[in-house]
């Protein structure tokens, strides 16, 4: 079996219908993306305020999460499961929205700051380091007329739904290539592409 130095993979986004295949859910749609096509099971685990499932990709024994506390208190519930794995800041990978990349890129990142990312602040605070590897999915920015929070929690255009089941499929590559090879040869694979040309 290949040995990984990521034991946990945690998506961002906020629970509930209304929040759906919003921008700021791509994270939750990137587990859900791992947990079909790797057949895992996930399942809400009240103690935790998650969905979790565990079980093998590329025979790498992963756990996937959903934090469902919000965006804003996402690092509670995701505390609460490396605690309870002994799974430290180093061996998670989480999976979210930028908004400062353009829709359709994606960033392999190791550790940093929250960068005005609620999710991101949340981790931070309640993990007390920014030591874990993301995966930023770009969501680019809201035009002039619009506002952020409107923005990140709106749905997909037209043009940007067409392209989104591409985007996804390439953010799964993205996170299993971190479990296989490590972040730093991933990022010569996926940082350096526009995924949606």
């Amino acid at each position: 079996m290949p040995e990984s130095a990521i034991s946990l993979i945690v998506g961002l986004g906020n629970p509930g219908a209304k929040y759906d295949a919003t921008r700021h859910n791509v994270g939750f749609l990137a587990v859900d993306e791992l947990a079909s096509v790797y057949n895992i099971r996930l399942e809400f685990k009240n103690r935790f305020e998650a969905f979790l499932g565990r079980g093998g990709i590329e025979g790498i024994h992963t756990t996937l999460a959903k934090p469902l506390a919000y965006m804003n208190r996402s690092g509670i519930p995701t505390q609460r499961i490396a605690a309870y794995y002994r799974i430290s800041s180093q061996e998670i990978l989480v999976v979210h929205d930028d908004v400062d990349l353009d829709y359709g890129r994606i960033k392999i990142k190791e550790k940093g700051g929250h960068g005005g990312h609620n999710g991101l602040k949340s981790l931070i605070d309640a993990l007390g380091n920014g030591d874990f590897t993301r995966l930023r999915i770009g969501i680019g920015r809201p035009g002039v007329r619009q506002e952020m929070t409107g923005h990140v929690l709106g749905k997909f255009h037209t043009d940007e739904q067409a392209r989104l089941g591409d985007l996804i499929r390439r953010s799964r590559e993205a996170v299993v290539s971190i479990l296989c090879h490590g972040a730093k040869e991933s990022m010569n694979v996926f940082n350096r592409k526009d995924l949606l040309t």
